[in-house]
């Protein structure tokens, strides 16, 4: 794995793909994708139906000097697969810790994509966090697995709201110690 700092934001090599900004150019397929009813409901903040300028607003906030959260493209051009297959962001918190949450786009689920990115982002460490915490809704097994096969404790149950859904949902969460 190599890491590249750019903006701020390292770009990160993987295997199968590269972890990088967030660009323009990305709004076709994060449309696409984030418009599907799965890939919203599976998370908190991804509205169904996807309302018009809700990817751009998105990117613009990925690229603004004042973020609190480091978001980053799963790019699988150089090996030939799509531009996006996902996306994975680290929402900082105090006390040196972070959240990490991510989607894969369903053309892609299964072919371990998400696991790859969450383990690249815990080995490079960008944001430098003692802590990384998780949490998925309980109907969202796969990624609970995810967590777990990259090293990440069960902590509790506890519930999160979901706008693509418009209600709280039970969710589970995780704890992931670093250095």
């Amino acid at each position: 794995m190599t890491i590249e700092l750019r903006a701020t934001q390292p770009v990160i090599e993987t295997e199968r793909f590269t972890l990088r900004l967030l660009r323009k150019s990305d709004v076709g397929l994060m449309q696409m994708y984030t418009a599907d009813k799965r890939v919203a409901q599976a998370t908190r903040s991804i509205p169904h139906p996807l309302p018009p300028g809700a990817t751009e607003a998105f990117i613009a906030r990925s690229m603004s000097e004042g973020r609190t959260e480091d978001i980053w493209a799963m790019d699988g051009s150089k090996q030939g697969h799509a531009e996006v297959l996902g996306v994975i962001g680290l929402q900082r918190m105090d006390r040196d810790q972070s959240e990490v949450g991510y989607w894969v786009a369903p053309a892609f689920w299964n072919t371990g994509f998400a696991s790859e990115a969450v383990k690249a982002l815990l080995d490079a460490n960008p944001q430098q966090r003692k802590t990384i915490f998780a949490a998925v809704f309980q109907d969202n097994p796969v990624s609970a697995r995810v967590l777990t096969n990259a090293g990440f404790e069960y902590l509790g149950d506890a519930e999160a709201f979901s706008v693509a859904r418009n209600a709280t949902v039970p969710t589970w969460t995780y704890l992931r110690k670093l250095g």
